[in-house]
Formats: C-alpha cells, structure tokens, sequence
C-alpha cells in the first residue's frame, strides 16, 4: 500500500493551512503547479476546503489537516533522529 501522487498532492495542500485557527486561509493561483490546483479542488469537492482555489478548512479540512501535520513532524522528527545518530 502506497499514496498516490494524488493524496500527497493533498497533503501538500493541507499543510499550506494553520490548523490552529480559522482565520487563515489559502490561495492557489491558477498559475501554480497543475497537482497543486487539482489537489485544491478535489479537497474543496470532498468538503475539505470552502473553495476550489484554497479558502479555508471546514471542520472536516481541519482535522484532516492536523493529522497531515502531525505525520509530517513525525516522519521528520525520525529521519532528524536517524541523521543525528549517524554523525561521527
């Protein structure tokens, strides 16, 4: 089992938001990467964002975002541990 290149496309677009709050919102300008655009509206379709183009997280969007979030920081906080243990 894998990601697609679809949902790591929108990962990359759930972690363009701040979770921690409602008054942030996002842009994506048609001028973008095309994987970015496309990720936005299919989030925006599934009821992750108010907007094709970004706008803001839904309740759904913002769960879905601190959980992108928090893997990310875990998968960065290893390969970080892994790295410091291999210097000399």
């Amino acid at each position: 089992m894998s990601f697609s290149p679809e949902a790591v496309a929108e990962m990359n677009v759930l972690l363009l938001f701040t979770p921690s709050t409602h008054l942030k919102g996002i842009k994506i300008h048609h001028t973008a990467d095309p994987a970015l655009v496309a990720a936005a509206q299919r989030l925006h379709e599934q009821g992750f964002i108010t907007q094709a183009d970004g706008g803001y997280l839904t309740d759904l969007g913002t769960r879905a975002s601190e959980h992108a979030h928090t893997l990310f920081t875990m998968l960065n906080a290893e390969t970080e541990s892994l790295s410091a243990s291999h210097v000399g």
